[in-house]
């Protein structure tokens, strides 16, 4: 194998722009978008008008956006945070639903096999449901929500701990987090979002696979603000 070849498989370069704000959870613009998923979704992608067309399929991922929030109720400030492949403008968001300035970040880095990362994510733990088919095949059935740390770290097994998404991580070590489920009023009354916050470290294997889920997401509900792989 060449050298450069090499290097080109040990190696892959993540680049991505960070907005972070820091929001008034009492404004009625913030208050909506923590009782409604649907809104909040809004919310995230208000920043990125004009970089599709209008009904164009998927836009989301096509810009690759990617959000995870945090909320103090005590301080009532709610913390969001939102990844993309296109600068973001967040001007109309209202002065008075605002904390601080929203903060802009260019991310550029370079991972290599072998590297050690810390990363918190915030995921939807799902898995399916297998049912027999009448002639006794095993079909896939419905997707159902992981609601407890131990089941959460069994869908930590099938996405770190085999290296799937680029990083290798020992379930055990993970700390889980269960978080409030999230949902939308009518008319997405079907709508409900299992969360659970991820916080831990493992050994970069593909390079190439990890800024792909880092790009991309890990799981499900990325539209709803799970899947943003945050490293360190």
């Amino acid at each position: 194998m060449s050298e450069s070849r090499q290097t080109r498989t040990a190696t892959a370069r993540f680049v991505a722009t960070h907005s972070v704000l820091t929001l008034d959870a009492r404004h009625p613009y913030v208050a909506k978008s923590l009782i409604d998923a649907e809104d909040m979704h809004r919310t995230v992608m208000s920043g990125f008008q004009g970089w599709v067309d209008d009904g164009s399929r998927d836009p989301r991922a096509q810009m690759g956006v990617l959000s995870t929030w945090t909320v103090d109720l005590k301080a009532a400030a709610l913390v969001l945070v939102v990844q993309s492949k296109v600068a973001a403008d967040w001007g109309h968001v209202p002065a008075a639903a605002l904390r601080d300035t929203p903060h802009l970040i260019t991310v550029d880095r370079t991972f290599r096999a072998g590297d050690t990362i810390g990363f918190r994510t915030v995921v939807n733990p799902t898995y399916s449901k297998w049912r027999t088919a009448p002639d006794g095949r095993l079909l896939r059935g419905k997707r159902v929500a992981h609601t407890k740390p131990d089941g959460v770290r069994k869908w930590c097994a099938r996405h770190f701990g085999d290296g799937r998404v680029g990083v290798t991580a020992d379930p055990d070590t993970i700390a889980v987090r269960m978080l409030p489920t999230v949902s939308s009023p009518a008319p997405h009354k079907g709508l409900k979002v299992a969360r659970a916050e991820l916080r831990g470290s493992g050994t970069v294997t593909d390079p190439a696979a990890f800024v792909t889920a880092l790009t991309e997401g890990v799981g499900h509900a990325r539209a709803y603000s799970c899947g943003l792989i945050l490293t360190r």
